[in-house]
């Protein structure tokens, strides 16, 4: 079967990056690739021809044409026409399915006549607006998925973009969508609102199918994923050694959104392994440093929720032992992808992208094929065992490595068997560690993200955003909002107003019981 030709319009120089961030996915996702290829100036060798008839012929032969607008109309010709302009009325004269893509949530600063094209474009089909290449990618995916189906040569839609069974827009959180759609335009510049309608935010995510969710809806908003798809769980494991063996000490089975997924499971690794309380000079507080740092612990976990293969019966497992951090997930890299090239600056070519955009929306997700290399500099930073990666069954295995135990026999460990005193024996300790952690998820625990912020509020109040910062949040999470009304149910914690709990001026502050517990218990 011949592959058709996508022609990409755009300046040459403004959206460059664009342009080879949907070549790089075009050419690299497992599924895309098998029925279209790109077509881009810079890829073509010198020739004697003119670049604008080079342009113009190339669209009168593709089979689909893209227009990527940004806010440069490009040089103009004798006649005042923009190469972009010709080659958008070329590909109507002929025909050709167009997809066009304006970047920016308006047309502020827009050159005139861009804005003019950006119009006229409207005027005859729907366009789409995007922010980021990764926004960008998602929406082009579901425009070529879209396209496929309408000719016939797609029976059946990718997992991401396929009708969840028996799901209805009931069955969407708004209350989640909401506060998605917050942090998006908060800290992503994104065009919707909070108070957007679910249809209209869905749709714009590319996540109905007609007029139903999508697996990727469920997965990211829906009320409880769980009862449509059963493996999207996360099973987290702690072993004392370096095998796996039962009876398993602490084993937690998380449930929700992917978003809260990436929090429990993530909390679940801090809450285990060894820190440091570093003073400060002339700072109120000690720096908090952990043996494996908190953001390589959460990339890797986005990376496995994000990208695993949901068709599979598998869920994504996080086993912590004695000397290592593995995270495994069903699925394996795209073609395209090597362990090698995940070391090196690539292309990002998510398995879902539908769920890829919303992650990095929300902030979970960095610039795209930037994460990877982030987790691995910041063990490398911290003195560790380069980050490995393999294929094992079907499933990608990502393996964080812990310090070698003499190097950290000053850190101690947050958990409460830790103070059951060195001088007892291996087998007393972990028994009462083993009983400790059975009980955990009861109402007088305190997670990973809690203490932090009691930690924090222990010398004087702090404001959330101040708190976001000392827990490594970018932005509010369900699980952040989660462990302040948790702490202060429990009167752990109270507010400095508490007449006016959404004051851009609250702050929070321990309470005598939560100073209590604080003193009690080991720094």
């Amino acid at each position: 079967m011949a592959k058709h030709t996508i022609f990409i319009s755009s300046v040459q120089k403004e959206l460059a990056a664009e342009r080879h961030a949907i070549r790089d996915f075009v050419r690299g996702d497992p599924l895309i690739r098998r029925f279209f290829d790109v077509w881009l100036f810079e890829d073509q060798p010198a020739t004697d021809r003119r670049a604008d008839d080079l342009y113009l012929d190339q669209v009168s032969r593709c089979d689909i044409y893209i227009g990527l607008y940004g806010q440069q109309y490009g040089a103009e010709d004798a006649q005042g026409v923009s190469p972009t302009e010709r080659e958008f009325n070329l590909a109507t004269a002929k025909g050709k399915p167009r997809l066009i893509f304006v970047k920016g949530v308006d047309d502020k600063g827009r050159h005139p006549k861009m804005a003019a094209l950006v119009r006229k474009a409207g005027s005859q089909l729907v366009r789409r607006r995007f922010s980021s290449a990764a926004e960008l990618t998602a929406a082009v995916y579901a425009s070529l998925v879209e396209h496929l189906e309408r000719t016939g040569d797609l029976r059946t839609k990718p997992f991401d973009a396929a009708a969840c069974p028996d799901a209805t827009l009931a069955d969407i959180s708004h209350e989640r969508l909401a506060e998605f759609l917050s942090v998006a335009k908060a800290e992503r510049g994104y065009a919707l609102g909070p108070k957007t309608s679910t249809p209209k935010a869905l749709a714009h995510l590319n996540l109905l199918d007609g007029k139903h969710p999508s697996h990727a809806a469920i997965l990211l908003f829906g009320k409880t994923p769980q009862r449509f798809l059963i493996t999207s769980e996360v099973k987290c494991m702690h072993f004392h050694g370096t095998e796996v063996e039962k009876p398993i000490p602490s084993y937690h089975i998380y449930k929700g959104t992917v978003f809260e997924l990436v929090d429990q499971a993530s909390d679940f690794v801090m809450s285990k392994i060894d820190r440091a309380v570093i003073p400060q000079n002339n700072a109120v507080k000690s720096l908090i440093q952990y043996e494996i740092p908190y953001e390589a612990v959460r990339e890797a976990i986005v990376n496995a929720v994000t990208h695993r293969d949901y068709t599979s019966n598998a869920s994504v497992q996080v086993m912590l032992f004695a000397d290592r951090l593995e995270i495994w997930n069903p699925g394996q890299l795209p073609a395209s992808l090597t362990f090698e090239k995940l070391r090196k600056p690539h292309a990002s070519i998510p398995h879902n992208p539908l769920i890829a955009e919303p992650m990095f929306l929300a902030t979970y997700a960095e610039k795209a094929g930037s994460g990877i290399l982030d987790m691995l500099a910041r063990c490398r930073k911290a003195g560790l065992r380069g980050v490995e990666f393999r294929e094992d069954g079907g499933q990608f295995v990502q393996t964080l490595w812990r310090p070698q135990r003499d190097r950290v026999a000053h850190i101690d460990r947050p958990s409460r068997s830790a103070r059951s005193g060195a001088g007892k024996n291996k087998a007393h300790n972990e028994a009462h560690e083993a009983h400790d952690e059975a009980h955990e998820g009861g109402h007088d625990s305190i997670s990973w993200s809690e203490r932090r912020i009691m930690e924090t509020c222990l010398v004087s109040p702090h404001s959330a955003p101040e708190l976001l910062t000392a827990l490594g949040y970018a932005a509010r999470t369900g699980n952040f909002k989660r462990g302040l009304k948790r702490l202060i149910a429990m009167t752990l914690l109270e507010m400095s107003m508490p007449g006016k709990p959404r004051s851009r001026l609250q702050k929070y502050r321990l309470t005598d019981k939560g100073r209590s517990w604080m003193a009690s218990a080991k720094p």
